[in-house]
């Protein structure tokens, strides 16, 4: 008769088996999805006190306009409590992961497909600009629409006076959506799936540099550290801090654009402001009527926000597919040339 310490180990080890199992036979790509997935829920949520703030100042919501950053988050948590900070993080949550997951599967399929087919390209870090850039415009195109919800959940400040509800002690109002879907649903029926897309031109211009250059200079600061030291969880949160650092400083103003087009309809019953129908008159007219550094507006806090919500991202993502046993990028490359 075995022992209940043999049994126990004979479970961990049938278990183990079992997961290595369960992980080998699952497809690569499903696995950078799941990996990119979870990478950019947790990074996100992380982040999104930071977030929320960021929208409101952005796009000058009523009450917030002339305000800083910490002014910005006292009146906030005075009106709408800790949970204020979280509004429109679900909409961010849900949209951010097939975002992410999309994001850096196809990045990795674009990265491999150009290696095999592109090779006067050579090798080095310029195909991570391109396939970052592919991937990033390609993910954009599959999930632009619940970024749309997000910014108007977000867009939204509860008021303390007027005709109002009381929550926790505290007035509020009713709010101009009820949740994702209302936003669907009230924006098709404002101007169809074109509304849907909304600011779509200004967040392609952006993205693909910034995605391009994110992922550039990401695989460029990893190519410098030694090999046994590149699964450093510091090390890897470093080279993140910077690439989304880099990329952020050279695209922030197409960002705020983006925010202002998405939800212009509300701010031009509250300011009175004339309706952006491109990128280029959406950023004459905020220099026009709002001063040139308010396409800055809220930079200081991106900073606070990218730094983190990258190097957890790709830190995460590459831990994800260590567990997953993702097999090494070139062994991948080696294995699909001689397919």
């Amino acid at each position: 008769m075995g022992s209940p310490q043999g049994s126990t180990t004979a479970l961990r080890t049938t278990a183990s088996d079992m997961y290595v199992h369960v992980v080998d036979v699952m497809p690569v790509y499903v696995k950078e999805l799941i990996a990119g997935g979870a990478a950019g829920a947790f990074a996100k949520t992380v982040i999104a006190p930071l977030e929320r703030v960021k929208i409101l100042l952005q796009t000058r919501s009523q009450g917030f306009h002339s305000l800083g950053v910490f002014s910005t988050m006292k009146k906030l948590q005075k009106q709408e409590g800790l949970l204020g900070f979280y509004k429109g993080n679900s909409a961010s949550v849900i949209r951010i992961i097939p975002y992410a997951a999309l994001h850096f599967m196809v990045y990795e399929q674009y990265r491999c497909w150009i290696l095999n087919n592109c090779s006067l390209l050579g090798t080095g870090p310029f195909i991570d600009l391109l396939a970052g850039s592919a991937a990033g415009g390609t993910a954009v195109l599959c999930t632009y629409p619940l970024d749309l919800a997000r910014t108007k959940l977000a867009y939204q400040v509860s008021a303390t006076k007027g005709r109002c509800n009381y929550l926790l002690g505290r007035p509020i109002s009713q709010p101009t959506y009820n949740g994702i879907v209302d936003v669907f649903r009230s924006v098709y029926k404002e101007g169809g799936v074109r509304f849907l897309y909304r600011g779509l031109g200004p967040t392609m211009i952006g993205i693909l540099p910034y995605a391009g250059l994110k992922f550039y200079t990401y695989e460029k600061l990893k190519s410098h550290v030694p090999e046994d030291s590149q699964k450093s969880v510091i090390l890897q949160l470093s080279c993140g801090a910077l690439a989304g650092l880099f990329g952020q400083t050279f695209t922030y103003p197409l960002d705020v654009v983006r925010r202002q087009m998405q939800v212009q309809n509300l701010r031009i019953s509250n300011h009175g402001d004339t309706k952006m129908k491109t990128t280029m008159q959406g950023l004459v007219n905020i220099i026009r009527n709002q001063g040139s550094r308010q396409l800055f507006a809220g930079l200081s806090l991106n900073y606070l926000k990218i730094i983190p919500s990258v190097a957890i991202g790709f830190t995460t993502y590459d831990m994800i597919k260590s567990w997953l046993r993702v097999p090494p990028r070139q062994k991948r490359i080696q294995s699909a040339s001689t397919a």
